[in-house]
């Protein structure tokens, strides 16, 4: 790196045009696992596969889905993806409000099944324009933003009809979804630890 010097102090001081240029490592295979070893614990209990996963998630939720994932999305921004900055920061921010409602359990009580439906649904047409937007990237990433939508838009008709099996579709369906988000960080940080595309990631041609 090229610094600049004082010759009078003989200090030391990094051009803030060259910091600038400083490349920062790709955040998105840790904001994919965060993302998606949260959902699938989640998932357990929804889909009644493991109904103390909901009580281990809460840690998970904070610490995990919500704080590292918030901090890749801001990594993601240093690095002027505003894609990835802004769908890192918002599910870190979706489940650090989680994590909230997991430890106020009168909130859940006061908002109550239509409450829960409304924050499942705004959270629906938020990830179904980041799908569109997600077209562009790649087929990796698209699927996953596709079974996302998917999976909130079941979970909050679950949570207005306060239909069980609906609500428990919609656990199977997130667990797809924390699947093929995996599926999308492993391919990630394999391929450039390899330093070749060892999974493939299908790259969209849409605006190329």
């Amino acid at each position: 790196m090229t610094v600049l010097t004082d010759r009078n102090t003989d200090s030391v001081t990094v051009s803030p045009t060259i910091l600038a240029r400083v490349p920062f490592g790709d955040p998105g295979a840790l904001g994919l696992a965060a993302f998606a070893l949260t959902t699938f614990m989640l998932s357990l209990t929804n889909a009644h596969i493991i109904i103390g996963a909901e009580a281990a998630v809460v840690g998970l939720a904070l610490f995990y889905g919500g704080i590292a994932q918030v901090i890749a999305g801001l990594w993601e921004f240093a690095n002027n993806n505003a894609f990835g900055g802004t769908a890192f920061v918002s599910y870190g921010a979706f489940w650090l409000s989680f994590w909230w409602l997991l430890t106020h359990p009168e909130a859940i009580k006061a908002a109550g099944p239509a409450g829960i439906g409304a924050y499942l649904l705004v959270w629906a047409i938020f990830t179904a324009y980041m799908t569109i937007a997600s077209l562009a990237t790649n087929g990796a990433i698209a699927a996953v933003f596709i079974a996302l939508t998917i999976t909130f838009f079941t979970l909050a008709t679950g949570a207005f009809t306060g239909t069980a099996a609906i609500s428990q579709l919609g656990g199977w369906l997130g667990l797809a979804t924390a699947l093929l988000a995996w599926y999308a960080s492993a391919a990630s940080i394999i391929n450039a630890t390899w330093k070749r595309p060892v999974l493939p990631v299908f790259p969209s041609r849409i605006g190329n």
